[in-house]
Formats: C-alpha cells, sequence, structure tokens
C-alpha cells in the first residue's frame, strides 16, 4: 500500500450546519482520503493546524444511486471523521489557523 501525504489524506472540511453545531462542542468534521488511519488523521491534524486533538471518528458514507432525466448515475461516497480538539483550541476554517 503506498503511503499517503500528510496534506493529501486530509481533503476537506465539512461546513454544514450539523457540522457547525458540533463546532460548540469542539468538534470539527473533515473529508478524508479512503484509507487514512484515525491515528494518522490526528497526527496529520495536529501539524497541519497546531492543535491538540483529544479524540478522532470516523465513518464511511456509502455511494448512492441517482436518477437523473432517467438515466442512473451513482454519488460517490468518502470518508469523513470527526476531530474533537482540547477544550478552549479551535480551528478557524475560515483562515485555516
Amino acid at each position: 500500500m503506498k503511503k499517503i501525504n500528510y496534506l493529501d489524506s486530509i481533503k476537506s472540511p465539512v461546513v454544514t450546519e450539523k457540522a457547525t453545531g458540533l463546532s460548540e462542542q469542539n468538534k470539527i468534521i473533515f473529508k478524508v482520503h479512503e484509507n487514512a488511519s484515525k491515528k494518522s488523521i490526528k497526527k496529520n491534524i495536529e501539524k497541519i493546524f497546531k492543535v491538540s486533538v483529544v479524540k478522532v471518528n470516523t465513518l464511511n458514507k456509502k455511494s448512492k444511486i441517482k436518477i437523473v432525466r432517467g438515466k442512473y448515475g451513482t454519488k460517490k461516497g468518502f470518508k469523513k471523521a470527526v476531530v474533537t480538539l482540547k477544550k478552549g483550541q479551535s480551528i478557524d476554517l475560515g483562515t485555516g489557523a
């Protein structure tokens, strides 16, 4: 298995209403690489944003079948991670710091 670069393992933050509500509890949601482990996600978040991570929960979103104008297609699935930060710390997703 090819080793994943630490910048490639974290794809993007998830900015939804639910994710914004979780930020009050020091939890941030990120889309991550499918082969990324919890340990590597924790290490990479700490390295990129310079915060301390308490816990990482991951879940896989399955792909869905969609019908558009009578044609079948698929909506690609992805893996996401819910990262819990140490109390008092935060990540400002607008500036990335």
